[in-house]
């Protein structure tokens, strides 16, 4: 089971960090929360778990921080378990009517969600001066239960074919000024291999545009939490239609600024005008929700950086030379990013000589 669950006991003396950070130097206090931070989206996960996490505490009666060793074993079975669909109340009213857009939540949490709740729940302990115990057998044990059940197997995001990608982007309206945005970012996003939170945290800042390539400069990603300036290289493609350094330009030329976020939201205009757009950034939803428009609904945001390893691998390209686009630290990553499962497309056995 992951380190992260086998924590070593909270000491009597151990003081909340709040009060520590009441109590620091700014200088002291600023090194703390720095260190107490991670990834945005990170922190909005945990955020989430958190809230669920508590309300399931709350229902059932149980002290949610400090946590016992039931409490938590208790909690990860609840999230590892088929619930029922809850029954409509009698003329679509009371407690039970869902509010537009909330759909009731029955099936079982993935394994890597879970192990994200414990995270978050150990962060919490963590802000409140406490730490797990260091006895957690049972919940070990519990967790290897659910991996057994569940499976360790992530779900990945599909990847695509460079010619899928191609005939989306011919089916793409470019006298639209969404049109020209969609198309500059499916390509810098698959060449790049950028996840969803690096391409709606760009800036054109960040951009350096050479004679051999586009030079991206990123200042912080998931798995790179120090800010350590890291590079991805984006080089020209011989067809105009399909470069992303190009597209970029394209669409840095209807932005009409040098600084500012990338990739913002586009206002609705008359139809056959060109809109103007604004300076207010993509969500993540939005970059899911436009690769799924663009390139279908089975896609999503993070089929860009999957197809981008899948297709490198398909050429032969070694693990060094993708983690230098990707910024993984390990072939392990490659190799889970790699979806080459199919077992009549891909398969030595057809390369036999029989």
């Amino acid at each position: 089971m992951p380190d992260d669950l086998s924590l070593v006991p909270a000491s009597n003396t151990t003081q909340p960090i709040s009060a520590q950070l009441a109590r620091a130097s700014a200088k002291v206090a600023g090194f703390l929360e720095a260190g107490l931070q991670g990834a945005a989206n990170t922190e909005r996960a945990y955020t989430s778990d958190l809230k669920s996490y508590v309300a399931f505490c709350e229902r059932h009666g149980l002290l949610a921080v400090p946590a016992d060793v039931d409490t938590l074993t208790e909690y990860v079975a609840y999230l590892a378990t088929e619930k029922p669909a809850p029954e409509p109340s009698p003329g679509g009213g009371g407690e039970n009517k869902k509010r537009k857009g909330q759909q009731p939540l029955t099936r079982p949490h993935a394994l890597a969600t879970i192990q994200r709740h414990l995270a978050a729940i150990r962060k919490a302990h963590q802000l409140a001066g406490y730490r797990l115990p260091a006895t957690l057998d049972a919940l070990n044990v519990v967790m290897d239960g659910i991996a057994r059940t569940l499976g360790k197997r992530q779900d990945q995001a599909p990847a695509f074919t460079v010619d899928e990608l191609k005939h989306a982007l011919r089916r793409i309206d470019l006298d639209t000024s969404a049109g020209i945005r969609d198309r500059a970012l499916l390509l810098l996003g698959f060449a790049g291999a950028f996840r969803r939170s690096e391409l709606v945290d760009l800036n054109i800042e960040q951009l350096e545009f050479t004679e051999r390539a586009l030079l991206v400069h990123l200042a912080k990603s998931k798995t790179n939490q120090y800010g350590a300036i890291e590079d991805k290289a984006i080089f020209y493609a011989p067809n105009m239609d399909f470069c992303p350094v190009r597209c970029l330009r394209a669409w840095l030329n209807l932005l009409g600024r040098t600084t500012g976020p990338l990739f913002v939201k586009i206002p609705r205009t008359t139809p056959g005008q060109m809109a103007t757009p604004s300076q207010k950034r993509l969500s993540d939803i939005s970059i899911n929700k436009l690769v799924q428009k663009r390139l279908g609904p089975g896609y999503s945001a993070h089929s860009l950086r999957v197809s981008f390893v899948t297709v490198a691998v398909l050429n032969g390209q070694s693990h060094k030379a993708i983690k230098n686009q990707t910024k993984q630290k390990t072939d392990a990553m490659i190799e889970r990013y790699t979806q080459l499962n199919n077992v009549v497309a891909y398969n030595a056995a057809q390369t036999l000589g029989l």
